[in-house]
């Protein structure tokens, strides 16, 4: 360890000894397994939103918690009405549709995230899983937390009014039509607001929220569960279109600017406690729920340089809710491949990740000698007490610039309080999209072409 300061030698030799291998036996994950007994929420993280382990990895646990510890539904950071043709897949609502034909609705820039290899085979296990005891009287869901579906949103809930009440649909059109000129770009509405060229929406919004409420018993006395689970469905997207109206208007506000952060981490979460509400009345007890979102809304904000900010996240919201009834698990890596984008809304590429910046937990990861391990941050032991030193952590996005690797994807944290487990891989491979581009096939050139210096 020549030239490693002294400090970094201790922990190093720290998580050699406490640090538990992870390979492909699935018994590995025990002491996750074990910890979420008594939980209400798992969240699971990602220190990418393109890296194959993780989803892999996430999958597996998945798969455990559900069938060892009776979890209740798998809700994710995506878009509610893309999550929710998932949802109708992996519960038989529609006998002839495909696993595929699912994914096919997330069109939206970054597609990879849900529309990739892994994704796929996960959710025809979770339909398989579903479809093996027909006593159950509801089945485990996919659902969706995200914000970004104003324009899908609005459809869905013209749609579900259309079969149940078609006279309030076309009420829903007037109302939801002020938002016409912008629903193929969202954003345009907090420009034009700006500028004077546009009015609010807020109180159309509002108001057909109200009424859809007002009416949710009439609309759910047709069918049981599937009305009620249908009905749910439209609330969440007419919920959704009042915060995404408020987050486009904010982006271009005036006068002080909301935390746009914030207002999306807390939809994220209302959304979980929404649904958790929702499958409780269902289920006649408390519902189990596993999330999976970026390490950046899973792990304890408060235990990071976004605090700092006045940022929070999901994972901080359910520490605050539910404190030792919420389990959160990180995942991180090294070196390998991702597959991200160069700028919003540009093609999807496989990247190579950059050696971690030194000193960073990354950095010190690598030099263990286990190259997959999994640390139970809860123990204490000289690892986890060594580890509460603030030290930089690398988060990779749907966006991933290595040529300004330290000021678009580090940040300060102290890893035990961020999270409860962290699982390592220091080589991973970029997840596989399932409409594959040109630039993912072809990859990024290495740093020194053309000369090869």
């Amino acid at each position: 360890m020549k030239n490693i300061p002294k400090n970094d030698q201790l922990l190093i030799s720290a998580l050699d000894n406490d640090a538990y291998p992870v390979g492909e036996m699935l018994r590995e994950y025990d002491p996750i397994i074990e910890a979420a007994t008594d939980k209400q929420v798992v969240l699971m993280g990602e220190a990418s939103h393109g890296s194959l382990e993780f989803y892999r990895a996430r999958a597996e646990i998945t798969k455990r918690l559900l069938t060892e510890q009776g979890f209740d539904a798998v809700a994710v950071e995506a878009d509610w009405p893309d999550a929710y043709a998932i949802n109708r897949y992996v519960c038989a609502l529609r006998t002839n549709a495909t696993a595929k034909g699912a994914l096919d609705h997330f069109e939206r820039f970054p597609t990879w995230m849900w529309a990739n290899q892994e994704v796929l085979h996960f959710i025809k296990w979770l339909r398989a899983f579903n479809s093996m005891d027909q006593e159950e009287t509801r089945n485990v869901g996919f659902y969706g937390l995200d914000l970004y579906s104003m324009s899908r949103s609005i459809h869905a809930v013209i749609a579900y009014l259309q079969k149940v009440d078609p006279k309030s649909a076309e009420q829903a059109r007037k109302r939801y039509g002020c938002l016409n000129y912008f629903l193929d770009n969202p954003q345009s509405y907090g420009y034009a607001m700006k500028f004077g060229r546009a009015r609010s929406c807020e109180k159309e919004i509002i108001a057909q929220l109200v009424e859809l409420r007002q009416r949710s018993c009439d609309y759910m006395v047709m069918d049981g569960l599937v009305a009620a689970d249908e009905y749910f469905c439209a609330e969440q997207n007419a919920k959704l279109i009042c915060t995404a109206e408020k987050y486009y208007r904010a982006m271009f506000s005036t006068g002080p600017r909301p935390n746009l952060w914030n207002m999306r981490d807390r939809h994220m979460f209302d959304t979980l406690e929404s649904l958790r509400k929702h499958l409780g009345k269902q289920l006649n007890r408390e519902a189990k729920v596993i999330v999976w979102a970026h390490n950046s809304h899973i792990g304890n904000a408060a235990a990071t340089e976004m605090s700092e900010r006045g940022e929070l996240n999901i994972g901080q919201l359910a520490r605050e809710a539910y404190r030792d009834r919420a389990l959160l698990i990180g995942f991180s890596t090294a070196k390998g491949t991702v597959t991200a984008a160069s700028d919003w809304d540009t093609p999807t590429e496989r990247k190579n990740i950059r050696p971690p910046l030194l000193g960073s937990y990354e950095d010190i990861f690598h030099q263990v000698n286990q190259k997959k391990f999994l640390l139970n941050l809860r123990e204490n032991c000289a690892a986890t007490d060594l580890l509460r030193t603030p030290r930089l952590q690398r988060a990779i996005g749907v966006i991933y610039r290595p040529g300004t690797e330290r000021d678009s994807h580090y940040f300060y944290a102290s890893l035990p309080e961020q999270f409860d487990f962290m699982i390592h891989f220091d080589d991973t491979s970029a997840v596989e999209p399932l409409n594959r581009a040109a630039q993912w096939h072809r990859g990024e050139m290495d740093e020194t072409y053309p000369s090869g210096l």
